[in-house]
């Protein structure tokens, strides 16, 4: 998988500013635009951020920026180090086993919680986000789908109504999403098909938790969770180097 940066690397920013950033105002702007940022790799795992060249590309004084840089230590999107910085969340082969034990458990969780506790209008917006869902992978563009998908679920999160489970499954959804984005690709038959699953594993969610059958919903999480794990596998240890150590190139045994 990808390496972490550097650690004396640091990054620039190309802001595009959404119509509406003048409504949400500056620093909603810079929560919003630095998450995508990050849930993309558009700011590689690893990389640290200069705070003064971030207050001057928004146009922000510094005790803001490092206001929200703490925001998102909370939420596991940058690590805080001392007289060095925030750093983007690394990815390490450490981060991504303990990705594997740690998601079918919380997700199964989030879901049987959701499931006992929403409400009718935390449900539609629930629906709201599954539309959007659909249209991104109708439209193929697999950077919004990887984000509607994590918008999906951190929904979820929030109909679940746990504090302390909430910040578990934030993170877990960083770094799936940031997997998520760099092995999709709408051109890959299986993975077309696959997201079409996943879609209408949504609308089950869905279904499930308007009925508050938290069981079937919590059992529901852990076949969507095994529909991503094939793939994540994949992304980690592709088929073209799923050769046996000590085969020659070119030769199977």
């Amino acid at each position: 998988m990808r390496t972490a940066p550097s650690k004396s690397k640091t990054t620039r920013f190309a802001v595009k500013k959404p119509p509406e950033a003048a409504a949400g105002g500056k620093k909603s702007l810079f929560v919003d635009s630095l998450k995508r940022r990050i849930l993309t790799q558009e700011l590689e795992p690893g990389i640290y951020l200069d705070e003064l060249e971030i207050a001057g590309e928004y146009g922000i004084s510094r005790p803001p920026v490092r206001e929200v840089l703490r925001q998102l230590a909370g939420e596991g999107y940058v690590v805080l180090h001392e007289n060095r910085g925030a750093q983007v969340a690394p990815m390490s082969h450490k981060t991504l086993r303990n990705f594997f034990i740690a998601a079918p458990m919380i997700y199964a969780a989030v879901a049987r919680l959701a499931a006992a506790n929403a409400t009718p209008a935390q449900i539609e917006r629930l629906k709201d986000v599954q539309r959007q869902f659909r249209q991104a992978i109708k439209s193929g563009d697999g950077i919004e789908r990887a984000i509607l998908n994590e918008r999906f679920h951190a929904v979820m999160g929030e109909l679940a109504d746990n504090e302390y489970l909430l910040p578990s499954l934030r993170r877990l959804l960083i770094d799936h999403t940031r997997i998520g984005v760099t092995f999709y690709s709408p051109r890959k038959t299986n993975m077309a098909s696959q997201q079409a699953i996943a879609a209408d594993q949504h609308d089950q969610f869905i279904a499930l938790i308007e009925k508050g059958d938290a069981d079937a919903a919590a059992a529901l999480a852990v076949e969507h969770w095994e529909l991503s794990r094939a793939q994540i596998e994949n992304f980690v240890s592709p088929e073209s180097i799923q050769v046996p150590l000590g085969t020659p190139p070119g030769r199977s045994q």
